[in-house]
């Protein structure tokens, strides 16, 4: 089984690993800092490079059977194989930027107008979510831009921690969608923690306070259905 670099530290961005599988063009690493994907936010990019000369790109990574896949740009190298990984930086960090956005723009519409989110998707510095609303307006949208970027401006401290599912499911305030998604297998839940704003149960990678995100711009709001109100933002340099 793969270690999951990234759900400990979101800064790493270059390690040294070892090929524990090999299938086609595809690689299994004893460990990576590669994000698969998952939770609306894409997967890392990047590159490898082996003592033995072969160097690849890395241009997708999912999970299976338990460990996290590499997919290459070419043939993969052989099980036992060292090599040098290093990551898109910019990609990865920009999503982080993006992902954190989305965690502001949720906490902010739950603590205010007390909203289930309903669907979201990302991709580095633009992203959109979907929320239980029965109406939406350029004033509610406007306001909503207002109280995430006041947030961004606290710096306020983002924390990870791991409960039993017991007990993270004890605290239904960590589940901010509408339907439960942790799948039934997770015995162990990721909790982000924004610091005095908003605290969720989720898998992905984020940056270290808030005002690394730079600054929201909400571009546009729509409804997507009687209860189903949807806002699309940009992520900008402050």
């Amino acid at each position: 089984m793969t270690e999951e670099i990234f759900h400990h530290d979101a800064y790493v961005r270059r390690f040294n690993a070892q090929v524990t599988a090999s299938d086609d063009n595809a690689v299994a690493f004893d460990k990576t800092a590669f994000f698969p994907g998952g939770g609306g936010q894409p997967c890392d990019t990047g590159t490898i490079a082996c003592e033995s000369g072969i160097e690849r790109r890395v241009v997708g990574v999912r999970r299976r059977d338990g460990d996290i896949w590499h997919e290459l740009d070419g043939s993969a190298p052989a099980v036992g194989e060292a090599a040098m990984c290093t990551l898109n930086w910019q990609h990865r960090h920009q999503l982080m930027r993006t992902h954190t956005a989305l965690h502001i723009l949720c906490g902010v519409i739950w603590r205010d107008f007390g909203a289930h989110v309903t669907g979201g998707n990302m991709t580095p510095l633009a992203a959109r979510m979907d929320f239980e609303l029965e109406s939406m307006s350029a004033d509610f949208a406007e306001r909503v831009e207002e109280l995430a970027n006041a947030e961004i401006a606290l710096a306020r401290e983002i924390s990870i921690r791991f409960l039993p599912r017991d007990e993270a499911m004890a605290h239904p305030d960590l589940i901010r969608t509408k339907i439960n998604l942790l799948p039934e297998g997770i015995s162990e839940v990721r909790v982000v923690d924004i610091a005095g704003l908003d605290v969720q149960a989720d898998g992905g990678t984020h940056v270290a306070d808030t005002s690394e995100v730079g600054r929201i711009r909400v571009v546009g709001h729509e409804s997507k259905g009687r209860i189903n109100k949807r806002l699309r933002i940009a992520v900008e340099d402050a």
